[in-house]
């Protein structure tokens, strides 16, 4: 029996995007997952829902992300469900109707499981040590960027840029995210001291978005499972989607 076939319909995808964010794997680990869920009988939709709200967040960078603030942490919560979940009802609009698959998993099995330590403490404490090791370096960078950033950039100028004309800042900071995204809790020391230097909370909403989504190794791994043509209709959707993210964050008039 296919997993599709539990008669839940589209809250099956809403669901895969939570699931998403619950995961803690990187995209290299995420997609022989997700080519599993393939294999079981798992529809195209629920599958770019999980990959999707992946992609965008994930526990480490949850938690990471309450430094800046209630409202910042709640409004990635909300988007990154809502950017899977719409990526979802998309593929199964466009795509469920077709022979050809949104992805293509050849070549992809799950990865054996390296976590068997028996001791539940040692193996807690080996994932916490793994996380610290591929994180902390780029943590010290944005802590390091963050006082250059302090020390030789007027926050005036970094108000008129991002705060005061809205749709130019959104643009802006979506653009930002790209070249600057290399981990998530590298950029969290950024992203507050910008936010509490003018940079409006819709443009910290677009960054928030395309920074993941088009983080570098994310995009090699999604380039292998999706081809060119889906690949770019991926990349026209994160930045569709921040940008109108963004827009409606700042006319809502959320603040930090």
């Amino acid at each position: 029996m296919k997993i599709k076939d539990k008669n839940i319909g589209i809250l099956g995808t809403f669901i895969a995007s939570i699931l998403g964010i619950a995961s803690p794997l990187c995209m290299y680990g995420t997609i022989p997952i997700a080519a599993s869920f393939s294999k079981s009988g798992m529809e195209d939709d629920w599958i770019a829902s999980f990959m999707m709200s992946s992609i965008l967040l994930n526990p480490q960078l949850l938690i990471y992300s309450a430094a800046l603030g209630s409202n910042a942490l709640l409004i990635r919560l909300n988007v990154s469900i809502l950017g899977g979940f719409l990526a979802g009802v998309l593929v199964r609009i466009f795509y469920s109707h077709k022979e050809k698959k949104f992805f293509n998993f050849e070549g992809f099995d799950e990865k054996k499981n390296k976590d068997t330590d028996p001791n539940m403490f040692k193996r807690l404490l080996k994932n916490i040590g793994r996380n610290i090791k591929a994180t902390g370096l780029y943590f010290l960078l944005g802590i390091i960027l963050t006082v250059l950033f302090q020390m030789y950039i007027p926050k005036e100028t970094f108000a008129n840029l991002f705060g005061s004309n809205s749709g130019f800042g959104i643009l802006m900071a979506a653009t930002l995210g790209v070249p600057i995204y290399v981990c998530g809790g590298g950029t969290i020391p950024l992203l507050n001291e910008w936010l509490h230097s003018g940079m409006s909370m819709g443009a910290g909403t677009a960054f928030m978005i395309t920074g993941p989504a088009t983080k570098i190794t994310n995009l090699g791994a999604l380039k292998i499972v999706l081809g060119i043509k889906h690949f770019i209709i991926y990349l026209v959707y994160v930045i569709v989607f921040a940008l109108i993210s963004g827009l409606l964050i700042d006319l809502i008039g959320v603040t930090v």
